[in-house]
């Protein structure tokens, strides 16, 4: 079966059906501007040479070279043989905070680009485990069971946002406690989390759960996006301030203390998000000091990429449009 790896290109094959109308309407203004002539016999002289088969030729030569170069960037890819999977390493959940909260600009662009930008980083640094990710705000969803496979949480990560979770709110505790059900229960060790979030809403269920994940082995990493003196929501709709039920302007301030109480509960460490490439380096440092295991899945595969064939196929289109000519090959 075969995969895109960058399947968003596709969306440039929208442009088809744009420059199919362009060509339509170009052709039928070109027949008015012939009628206005008004002599037949001149309109047949003046373009007797002119042949609309070679035109029309060349315009979807010219169009099916641009499906298949959209095609070869996206890069039509064959699961191959599987990579050996002699490595060391440990299942770690990415949690990350998607509501409306982290909307707030009060470091830029806002705490949810930032989150990502931090997400991003720590799927590369943490290539030798296997990743997991949860989404959450007032529910928690597991968007990506652990896995190898790191091109997969590039493009789960590319839907986090207050969109993906319709409740709102900052339910850390229903979070972690999915977490826990993803780990393998029967080890007690080689388990870790990050979770990414300000913290807005205290969560009294939070540090029974941290509890009872450290007993089974799993270490609790915290990273703290936003500031004490806070900022305000913005709507996406409307971009104004959010306000509560009594017209007051919501500030949203990040709750530092349960961050690293929890993270401390957790036997491992508090990160405050200032840089992303800062915090990724010592979330990874905290995480190497654990004991690794041996990991042995089979979601780690090699890709064979066929985005060649299409950019040949292509350049032939090209060719043929380029000598193609728009004049008769012989006249009568």
């Amino acid at each position: 079966m075969f995969r895109l790896e960058n399947p968003l290109w596709l969306s440039a094959l929208l442009l088809v059906p744009m420059l199919l109308a362009t060509y339509l309407v170009t052709q039928r203004l070109k027949k008015r501007k012939l009628a206005q002539v008004g002599d037949p016999a001149l309109v047949h002289s003046l373009t007797r040479s002119f042949s609309p088969r070679n035109y029309l030729l060349k315009f979807l030569a010219a169009m099916a070279a641009l499906v298949f170069l959209v095609l070869a960037i996206a890069n039509p890819q064959k699961k191959g043989a599987a990579l050996d999977q002699n490595r060391q390493g440990l299942d770690v959940m990415l949690i990350m905070d998607v509501s409306k909260s982290m909307l707030a600009q009060d470091i830029r662009p806002n705490r949810l680009e930032r989150s990502r930008q931090l997400m991003s980083l720590l799927i590369d640094q943490l290539s030798n485990n296997r990743l997991g990710m949860i989404w959450f705000a007032g529910r928690a969803y597991l968007q990506m069971p652990l896995t190898s496979d790191l091109s997969a949480a590039k493009l789960f990560l590319q839907t986090a946002g207050p969109d993906a979770v319709p409740t709102q709110g900052t339910v850390i505790g229903e979070a972690l406690r999915l977490a826990g059900t993803a780990f393998n229960s029967q080890e007690q060790k080689y388990k870790a989390v990050v979770l990414i979030s300000d913290g807005e809403d205290h969560d009294p269920e939070a540090l029974g759960i941290v509890k009872k994940l450290v007993e089974s082995g799993v270490m609790i990493n915290t990273v703290g996006v936003g500031s004490m003196q806070g900022a305000t929501i913005p709507d996406p709709a409307t971009g104004e301030a959010k306000k509560d039920g009594s017209g007051n302007t919501v500030i949203s301030k990040l709750n530092e203390e349960q961050l690293r109480t929890l993270a401390q509960e957790g036997n491992g460490t508090y990160v405050y998000l200032q840089d992303a490439a800062s915090a990724a380096a010592t979330i990874t440092t905290q995480l190497n000091s654990i004991e690794k295991k041996q990991l042995e899945d089979g979601t780690r595969v090699q890709y064979n990429s066929y985005f060649y064939w299409f950019l040949i196929i292509a350049f032939g289109l090209l060719l043929a449009e380029l000598f193609l000519s728009e004049r008769k090959a012989s006249l009568v």
